[in-house]
């Protein structure tokens, strides 16, 4: 096979790509694998999901199931966000939050704790209430919140089996409006960081890390009160055409701003399905901080201006509440995340992340699974207090290794 991610930035080595259409494909596949991992959506910047073998779900039927007594959806692993709510419209039901994109797929998502934004959402492996998984051995195991140690299968970064099945929580169908503010100062973000990231459902911080900030996006359930902001955000303007993330770049791939009320899946990812995410030409990082580090985390941040924007596309400042997920970068503490959309220049990037990773050590920053950052075992296992007993796991359900690749020895389990 010749294959590379989203990015362009890393090409697969893999000699195989299977896509099977059947479930008990899947696992004749992983039986007979002497090395193999399952390939997603493509939108992870590293070799996360690299192997001798790799396994696509994306031809599996979709089987969207709606358990309305229950609030849970069922469906394959192969879906991606915006398929899965495309599906659940007809049955009036929602999921609590979104990423910034829906291109990515669920399990790929829930597999590395990606997540959206909000003072009270955790990350999107939060909602995950069962799951299915394909072993090394062939065998399925099946798991819900009630099991021993699913809170270690979840965010389970590829290491534990395929992820063929998933039931995620969900509610009834919301409405949701969105408005970008222009101009905010440091000092007001600083003074009242704790009143701006609660002013909505889900907020967004978006800067260059120089004079201003460049904008607010403030995404806020619609209900019958009165919208929470609409004029000025603690001096930030409102405004009055749409905005994209990045300065200079059309909106027509953004989700709809100025306040228009839509449905949940149209507003709270950033990009709109079917259109080109983000800018389409970068590489990403994101390191995830303790909330009550923020301030300092980000003048930290904002002393590296300098050394940053040469590289830098946009960067984005969101929170995310804590959860007892075990390899979940918000195990056991509400998080900030520091994202970074760089130029796709990668070694140039690989450079300024020496520096922003030493900045951000005193604060304990755990880098995002499935983005681009030089941090090994030896510096993130301390930061994960239940490693131990993940790569107990990883042992117990792949005793032969058939999932274990170069990533996850170099990154998580410390091994050669």
């Amino acid at each position: 096979m010749s294959e590379s991610n989203w990015a362009g930035n890393y090409s697969y080595r893999a000699g195989k790509l299977h896509r099977p259409s059947r479930l008990e494909q899947v696992q004749e596949i992983i039986a007979n694998a002497p090395r193999v991992r399952v390939l997603g959506s493509r939108h992870s910047f590293n070799d996360i999901a690299d192997s001798a073998e790799l396994l696509s779900l994306d031809a599996l039927p979709p089987d969207v199931v709606v358990d309305h007594e229950a609030d849970t959806v069922s469906f394959s692993a192969g879906l991606r966000y915006g398929e899965l709510a495309e599906a659940m419209k007809a049955e009036g039901v929602a999921l609590p939050n979104l990423a910034s994109l829906p291109h990515i797929s669920v399990a790929g998502a829930v597999a590395t704790a990606t997540h959206g934004s909000g003072d009270n959402n955790g990350n999107l492996a939060t909602t995950v209430a069962g799951l299915e998984i394909v072993t090394s051995s062939g065998e399925i195991l099946t798991a819900s919140r009630d099991d021993a140690d699913f809170d270690g299968l979840v965010v389970g970064l590829g290491a534990l089996g395929a992820i063929t099945r998933l039931t995620l929580d969900v509610e009834r169908s919301y409405q949701v409006r969105q408005r970008v503010f222009e101009g905010l100062g440091w000092e007001a973000l600083f003074d009242n960081f704790d009143a701006i990231t609660s002013t909505g459902y889900s907020v967004s911080v978006f800067t260059h890390w120089t004079g201003a900030v460049d904008q607010v996006w403030v995404k806020s359930r619609a209900t019958d009160a009165p919208e929470p902001v609409r004029g000025d955000l603690f001096g930030a303007i409102a405004a009055t055409v749409d905005r994209h993330p990045i300065l200079g770049l059309d909106p027509v791939n953004c989700s709809p701003q100025l306040g228009a009320v839509g449905l949940w899946s149209d507003r709270l990812p950033h990009f709109r399905m079917g259109f080109t995410p983000s800018s389409g030409l970068e590489l990403q990082s994101e390191y995830l901080v303790p909330r009550r580090h923020a301030p300092a985390a980000i003048q930290a941040m904002r002393a590296l201006a300098d050394v940053i924007r040469p590289v830098l596309q946009v960067s984005e400042i969101r929170t995310v509440a804590a959860d007892g997920l075990w390899m979940s970068p918000q195990y056991g503490q509400d998080t900030i995340a520091i994202h970074f959309t760089w130029k796709p220049e990668q070694d140039a990037v690989e450079r300024v992340l020496f520096d922003i990773e030493g900045a951000l050590a005193p604060f304990e920053a755990r880098p995002h699974w499935g983005k681009v950052f030089l941090a090994e075992a030896a510096s993130i296992a301390p930061r994960y207090e239940r490693l131990p007993d993940f790569t107990r796991l990883v042992d117990r359900l792949d005793p032969r290794g058939a999932f274990r690749n170069a990533w996850l020895n170099k990154r998580v389990l410390g091994r050669r």
